[in-house]
């Protein structure tokens, strides 16, 4: 999955892909390096981020989102937790929905269900603006595990097949170091749930307290988590470098073999 922020704040690429021209050949070069989906984002959910009016974030996206769909057979995600903006991009040609907050907004899920998009469920604890003011587990796995679970039902309840989602454990999000490198580690309980685990570790700011490197220098770091990960069952790895992950990733699919 290859990531497009079309935001002024990303953490990493804010500001680069404002233009939807320039969004739109940054997505297509990701596709010629191997991505399978192409994740939009018109909201930064960094650490202390915060939100945007809805209009805003429809503009931003919908337009990519548009010609994206349109110039390309591609799997469009956007990353996103609003009822609006879920159905007026899934009407445009995105399939899938990237929520960082796993469909707990209101309208959300019942947005997705009738849309028929696919959808993954992220687990953040708190709100962008604040997740990482006072964070506190008690056993970081079995609770990402157990929230994920409830969603799960949630969704289902609400009319959307299993088939439909996937999984994700929101590396940085409501995390601290230690507990991003434990669920590292024991990512393969996730797949006690039986859908694929999507994570997100692309120069993650957990790389600027194992290596000291600044977003822009995060790449060998990167490489490294997202290998680990998929030695450890992930099943799809959200990247900024995407032919760089590709290649890290076909070496650790032949080992799994």
């Amino acid at each position: 999955m290859g990531v497009l922020n079309v935001t002024p704040d990303s953490f990493s690429d804010g500001g680069l892909y404002l233009d939807p021209q320039r969004a739109l050949e940054r997505a297509q070069a990701m596709v010629g390096e191997g991505a399978a989906i192409i994740d939009v984002g018109g909201e930064s959910t960094r650490p202390g981020a915060a939100p945007v009016a809805v209009e805003e974030e429809l503009r931003r996206v919908l337009p990519v989102v548009r010609a994206l769909a349109r110039a390309s057979p591609i799997v469009v995600s956007v990353d996103t937790s609003r009822p609006e903006v879920i159905e007026r991009a899934v009407g445009e040609g995105a399939a899938m929905i990237n929520d960082v907050r796993a469909l707990q907004g209101r309208g959300a899920l019942a947005a997705v269900a009738r849309t028929g998009a696919a959808a993954c469920l992220m687990h953040m604890r708190g709100q962008p603006e604040n997740m990482q003011l006072a964070v506190r587990y008690e056993e970081v796995v079995s609770e990402v595990r157990g929230f994920l679970a409830a969603r799960l039902a949630a969704c289902q309840e609400a009319g959307i097949e299993a088939m439909r989602l996937c999984v994700d454990p929101g590396f940085g999000f409501g995390k601290l170091a230690q507990h991003n490198l434990e669920l590292l580690r024991n990512l393969g309980e996730l797949l006690e749930l039986d859908r694929p685990v999507l994570v997100g570790l692309s120069r993650k700011s957990l790389l600027k307290t194992l290596t000291g490197r600044d977003s822009g220098e995060r790449l060998a770091g990167s490489i490294a988590l997202a290998t680990a990960a998929a030695l450890n069952g992930a099943t799809i790895i959200r990247a900024h470098d995407v032919a760089a992950t590709v290649d890290a990733l076909r070496v650790a699919a032949a080992l799994k073999r």
